[in-house]
């Protein structure tokens, strides 16, 4: 019944075909959205990750719409849950999120929106990844906490404008972050976050993300975001920045 009741406040269920896989998910979209935002949940992870539906309400609340999806299938995860396994095939991961993003872009709903991935853990290299696959539809991208080092080197393929927001005392990510930015070619931004552990679990550390990646995506998926993208471009304590 839990679940039933996330599904509802998430939006409609929606199935989407990705190669073989028949994936569900959650697609909300708010009055006149902005533009749409994919979310690749990390390691383990569902589309009823507390923390990722946390954002996407966030978002919402900003005008964008969020499509909340199962990368497994229930039968792989099944497999993953006793393996740990899939959680890090990044090429199967990526693959889904392709199919998503072409649903997206077929979809009577969405097909006219822009598309954003937020990526979060293992999640973040896949939707590099995907990123670097679909160039002309993925407008923009978010990793929170996330192993962007895991695209390899799909990562100077990414023409989608990038923000790498990680947490102050996640020490090792931090370093994996930096290392993956400088293979980015496109525009891209580090955010750190002053007291964070990686779950981002501390008071006020997630609103912080869903405040950074609410700003980022209204920049690069609102149509008329040129003001918004230079507002967004000088605002915050950016450490890195191309």
């Amino acid at each position: 019944m839990e679940r039933e009741s996330n599904a509802r406040e998430g939006g409609r269920l929606v199935r989407v075909r990705a190669g073989t896989a028949v994936l569900e998910g959650n697609l909300a979209l708010p009055a006149s959205p902005l533009g749409v935002v994919l979310f690749a949940h990390g390691s383990g992870s569902s589309r009823y990750s507390p923390r990722n539906r946390a954002v996407a309400r966030a978002l919402r609340e900003e005008g964008l719409g969020t499509l909340l999806i199962d990368l497994l299938t229930a039968g792989e995860e099944a497999v993953d849950n006793q393996t740990a396994r899939l959680r890090f095939d990044i090429g199967l991961l990526a693959e889904r999120l392709v199919g998503a993003t072409d649903w997206l872009a077929d979809e009577s709903e969405t097909h006219k929106l822009r598309i954003g991935y937020f990526g979060a853990s293992t999640g973040a290299g896949a939707a590099l990844v995907a990123a670097a696959e679909r160039p002309n539809a993925v407008r923009a991208v978010v990793s929170r906490g996330g192993r962007p080092d895991l695209a390899g080197a799909a990562l100077a393929r990414v023409h989608a404008p990038t923000l790498l927001i990680v947490g102050g005392e996640d020490v090792p990510v931090i370093a994996m972050n930096r290392e993956a930015m400088a293979r980015i070619q496109a525009k891209k931004r580090l955010e750190i976050v002053p007291g964070a552990t990686h779950l981002f679990e501390e008071p006020g550390t997630l609103e912080e993300v869903a405040r950074l990646a609410s700003d980022w995506f209204r920049a690069w998926l609102a149509p008329s975001g040129t003001a918004a993208r230079r507002e967004a471009a000088g605002g915050g304590a950016v450490l890195d920045e191309m």
